[in-house]
């Protein structure tokens, strides 16, 4: 459904994407991470024919979006991070206005717009103005404006921005469901959204791929982060003994968990070096092991603990040799195109 291959977007002499590759298959719903700035939007943006590319090659649905920018657009259901609504409309007439912008044929109109309505779950709110409609509600209707043409493939810019988490809940079911019918790829930060929604991610940092997978293979990239202990014996003794194995970075009590146990048993949590082999994990634990029996601890428990999305994240884009700690970092794809382009 997509293949892009050396996709590189510049703004005079900054670099926004470099070099990107990456391919969705049919039927896929695939996370698209990134902190803010990699460049997740600009990409996005390039794949729906808003802007243009610098150099490469992006195929959608078979079709060149360069040469075949029409029948590419058409194949493509696009909502943009902010909605571009017009709230003097009612919603179903604003989505038939869409619909026919689309080139949705006239018979058919009605029952595209319908049936749109149906999947976004906004059938209620057709006849409402879309100004006196909630946030959770205009991003309905910006999902709604999706798929009113029935494309193939979605691609969904944070589509659960600025929204509570129960409105969260309920968008991220919508787009579960889409995942039966439709080809999805779905950009955010939330690494719940992608856990929840996705079946494979894709992580960029400054323009640059880092790191594709489904969710397991990306948290075996990282292996063991650490490792949760429960042992009797004296805390200091069983901290010193833990914090003394080569390959330990920081070793805590954990107070919470200490308080549901006997008096004497203590639970601590160790991290590990993020530069530690995974074959060397295995040793560390022996080691670790080791070292609170030679210090006089009993030890109760030791098992390691697998790191979470968040933690390969934060590994993969913060820790990457192309991630330099720039102010760009900060800034939203968007915010980085205005300064670029010269826009207000």
């Amino acid at each position: 459904m997509i293949s892009v291959q050396n996709l590189c977007k510049r703004y005079g002499t900054k670099v926004v994407v470099s070099h990107l590759s990456f391919s969705v298959d049919k039927g896929e719903v695939v996370g698209f991470l990134g902190p803010n700035g990699a460049g997740k939007s600009t990409t996005l943006r390039i794949l729906s024919g808003f802007v243009g590319m610098t150099s490469g090659t992006v195929e959608v649905c078979g079709h060149d979006i360069r040469q075949e920018s029409l029948e590419a657009r058409a194949k493509v259901g696009y909502m943009p991070e902010s909605v571009p609504l017009y709230p003097e409309m009612r919603v179903a007439e604003y989505l038939a206005f869409r619909a026919e912008l689309k080139r949705v044929p006239r018979p058919s109109r009605k029952t595209f717009v319908a049936e749109a309505m149906g999947k976004a779950n906004i059938e209620s709110v057709a006849s409402t103005l879309i100004g006196n409609l909630s946030k959770g509600y205009r991003q309905r209707v910006g999902l709604a404006d999706a798929l009113v043409a029935r494309p193939p493939l979605l691609i969904l810019d944070e589509p659960t921005a600025g929204l509570d988490p129960n409105q969260i809940r309920e968008v991220r079911s919508l787009i579960h469901a889409f995942g039966k019918e439709h080809t999805v790829l779905l950009s955010s930060h939330i690494l719940s959204e992608i856990e929840a929604s996705c079946s494979r991610a894709i992580v960029i940092a400054n323009g640059k791929l880092v790191a594709q997978g489904t969710m397991g293979d990306l948290t075996t990239k990282r292996g063991v982060a650490g490792l949760f202990v429960v042992v009797r014996g004296e805390a200091g003794a069983a901290l010193s003994a833990i914090r003394s194995v080569l390959g330990i970075a920081k070793a805590e009590v954990q107070e919470q968990e200490t308080l549901a146990l006997e008096p004497g048993v203590v639970t601590i949590r160790a991290w590990l070096d993020k530069k530690l082999e995974q074959a060397a994990s295995a040793r560390t634990i022996e080691q670790t092991a080791s070292a609170l029996v030679s210090a006089g601890c009993f030890i109760r428990e030791i098992r390691p603990v697998k790191s979470s999305l968040e933690e390969v994240f934060a590994a993969l884009t913060l820790d990457h040799p192309d991630f330099d700690g720039s102010p760009r970092a900060a800034n939203s794809d968007s915010d980085s195109e205005r300064k670029e382009s010269g826009e207000p």
